[in-house]
This record gives C-alpha cells, sequence and structure tokens, in this order.
C-alpha cells in the first residue's frame, strides 16, 4: 500500500504532526520562557498566583496537545502509512503557526504577556516571529513536496524520506 493511496492517511499524518509541534513549541516556550528565565506568564495582567495557574493550564494544553499527536502517530505507524517527512512537515506547521499565534496575537494584539519585559522588547519580537516564519516556510515546502509524491511505503512503517 501506499501511503497517499488513502486520502486520509496523508491528512492524518499531517494532523499528527501538527498537534505533536504545537505541543513540542508550547512546551519549549513553556520550559524554558516560563519556568527556567523567569522572563512571563501565559496570562501577566493579575496576580503571581493568577499567572502560575494560567501556566499550569497552558502547560495541560501543550501535554494533551502532544499526546494526541502522538496517538495519531502510533495508529499511522500500527497501520504501516506512517511518512516521516510529512509529518515533520506537519509538526513544523502546527510549532511555527502556535510560535507566530503566540508571537502576534497573545503579544501584541491581546497582550497577556510580552516574551520578555525589557526596555527593548522589539529584537525578541522580531527573532521569534522569524523563526515561526521559518518553520512555516520550510512546513510549506515539506507538505507541497508529500502531496503528490507516490513513493510506496518502505520499511517497517515509514518512509525512508
Amino acid at each position: 500500500m501506499k501511503a497517499n493511496s488513502n486520502p486520509s492517511f496523508l491528512a492524518r499524518n499531517l494532523w499528527s504532526g501538527i498537534f505533536f509541534g504545537i505541543g513540542l513549541v508550547a512546551f519549549f516556550d513553556e520550559t524554558v520562557f516560563h519556568q527556567i528565565l523567569h522572563w512571563h506568564h501565559f496570562y501577566d495582567k493579575s496576580t503571581l498566583g493568577i499567572g502560575l495557574v494560567s501556566d499550569g493550564l497552558f502547560h495541560a494544553l501543550s501535554w494533551f496537545a502532544t499526546i494526541g499527536g502522538l496517538f495519531l502517530l502510533a495508529d499511522l505507524r500500527r497501520r504501516n502509512a506512517f511518512w516521516l517527512k510529512r509529518w515533520i512537515g506537519g509538526m513544523l506547521l502546527g510549532g511555527g503557526g502556535f510560535q507566530l499565534y503566540d508571537g502576534t496575537i497573545q503579544h501584541k494584539l491581546m497582550r497577556i504577556h510580552q516574551i520578555r519585559y525589557v526596555e527593548n522588547v522589539m529584537i525578541y519580537d522580531i527573532i521569534w516571529n522569524i523563526l515561526a516564519l521559518i518553520m512555516l516556510i520550510i512546513s510549506i515546502i515539506l507538505i507541497v513536496r508529500t502531496q503528490k509524491d507516490t513513493k510506496p511505503l518502505r520499511g517497517k512503517g515509514s518512509h525512508a524520506q
């Protein structure tokens, strides 16, 4: 069987990667910027206690997205329909999309938190959003390349590419 002979396998590989990518980037954000560096909380417009609760809810959301993506991945592997290149495209799409949403909507429009509270936050915003755009560009390239690829699955449960 070919991975793309069933359109639902194409979509499942993509969605599995998207959920995992959202969870991975959110986990990284939560762990590094919230917990280790203490740069901000998910919601900074209230007390420290509310900020910590919002971090916990954010962490739970990232965990559910990660686990959901991994459950889909396990099902794809079981069906011998896992497609690594397409999955990575989905992962970068989810991660980059989440990061761009966070950097534009949450940081600038909603102003629920900033990346870091310093004089010149703009450099942090630019780096954050450029990294998001790079992930999105790479994801689009991978997704487009795998959309019409007709290579059969090789080995146990994954594409060689």
